[in-house]
């Protein structure tokens, strides 16, 4: 987002707000104390399957590392066939859904089967990993009815026994009240116990209940504390989230270097908004030099992964040649794709681009269609509109205002009452 991400839409959209916590077929994400990727892979390449499946684990949900689902697959695996139920568990749950193999119901079924034949017994002499697992099924109910009760009866003697995953889980059973009755204060008791033990999402989380005044005193200190923890782990949600309050100066003094530093640890992660944010800080000399093709090139990273702002950002950097050799066929193309994201500056600038035929045929229709969109939105783009409309014959004016209607129809992420 431009300039700033708002930290509470930030963690609504990682979806780990209680409130929101969904149901899908997806595990949510153990999320352990991070280990050093380097040692993991040697213990991984040596056969260790717990270190297989954590370095699995890590590029699956871009803990220290970029997410990379092929070398997820090829440790879960190694993992699995070792009889190692996490990862039969997780390998199933890409099986569910498609996460860089076909979808195949079959083969998720079997490996959740698997997993659940040596959860129970070993839950049942009292292991605690096992006992989070088997809890884990219940939620998940691929293999097993859905029941959450018994997924809540699980977790609640894994996380007696100190497994922060379970106290973490635990946390969401009462905050979202599936299994359990609705309680927020002893889902931020089980939340904070599991933070204490190392575990990242909930780190992550009482940094969003601290700074947004959630179940506690807002208090930002608190907010930035718990924060950093799972940013020193190596989340990148966490690292985004840090890169944004420097820059803002939400909770610790505005510091741009120390932004630019977090936004780089997350952007080299994969992170979409931390590469635009990066790439927004070169393209005007905060926090770092000003260097336009380090700001191209951060741009076309967030680009690439469906981020309209960086989309847009990239679209005009190509028109006016900055960092690149000047390409008005890119500028429209990374326009044209931001304005279907609903991005009105995009949404403008498409409108110029086809009003002075630039990388595009010249076309006032689709000039008057897009410009019309950004006014709508608020961007000041009633004039280009207006001037547009001028040039047009009565049917063509019509015939632009129906694609206007259209487009605005497709276009435009909160439509108002009345199309343009």
């Amino acid at each position: 987002m431009r300039p700033f991400i708002l930290l509470a839409l930030l963690f609504i959209a990682l979806g780990i707000c209680p409130a929101l916590a969904s149901a899908e077929d997806s595990p949510k994400p153990q999320t352990q104390s991070v280990e050093d990727p380097r040692t993991l892979t040697e213990k991984a390449e040596k056969g260790d399957a717990r270190a297989q499946f954590k370095i699995g684990f890590m590029y699956e949900f871009g803990q220290s590392v970029p997410k990379n689902y092929a070398e997820t697959l090829k440790w879960y695996r190694n993992a699995a066939e070792q009889g190692n139920p996490d990862a039969q568990f997780y390998l199933g749950a890409m099986y569910t859904n498609g996460l860089g193999v076909p979808k195949d119901s079959a083969e998720a079924l079997k490996l959740y089967a698997e997993a659940l034949k040596t959860y129970r017994k070993a839950a049942e002499q009292g292991d605690a990993d096992a006992q989070e697992g088997l809890g884990r099924i219940y939620e998940n109910g691929s293999v097993l009815p859905q029941d959450y009760a018994e997924a809540a009866k699980w977790y609640r003697k894994a996380a007696a026994q100190g497994l922060a995953d379970a106290q973490c889980s635990l946390g969401m059973m009462y905050g979202s009240g599936e299994g359990l009755p609705q309680d927020y204060t002893e889902a931020f008791k089980w939340y904070r116990m599991a933070a204490e033990h190392g575990n990242v999402l909930a780190q992550n989380l009482l940094g969003y209940f601290y700074a947004n005044g959630r179940f506690v005193p807002q208090d930002f200190r608190e907010a930035i504390k718990w924060t950093r923890m799972a940013a020193d782990q190596g989340d990148v949600d966490a690292r985004a989230t840090l890169g944004i309050m420097y820059e803002s100066g939400q909770g610790v003094p505005q510091d741009y270097f120390e932004a630019v530093k977090w936004y780089r640890k997350a952007a080299e992660q994969g992170n979409a908004d931390s590469q635009d944010n990066l790439g927004r800080m070169y393209n005007i000399g905060r926090g770092v030099p000003q260097d336009y093709a380090e700001a191209v090139k951060w741009y076309g990273k967030a680009a690439e992964q469906g981020n309209a702002d960086a989309q847009e950002e990239l679209g005009s950097m190509y028109g006016r040649g900055q960092g690149v050799p000047q390409d008005y066929f890119e500028a429209a193309k990374w326009s044209r794709k931001a304005a279907e994201q609903g991005d009105s500056l995009a949404q403008w600038n498409l409108g110029i681009i086809y009003y002075e035929g630039h990388g595009v045929p010249q076309d006032y229709e689709e000039a008057y269609a897009w410009s019309s969109l950004a006014a709508a939105q608020g961007n000041k783009a009633q004039d280009l509109r207006d001037e547009i409309a001028g040039k047009l014959t009565p049917s063509s004016l019509l015939a632009a205002q129906q694609l206007s209607k259209r487009y605005f129809a497709e276009y435009v992420k909160h439509p108002s009452d009345a199309a343009p």
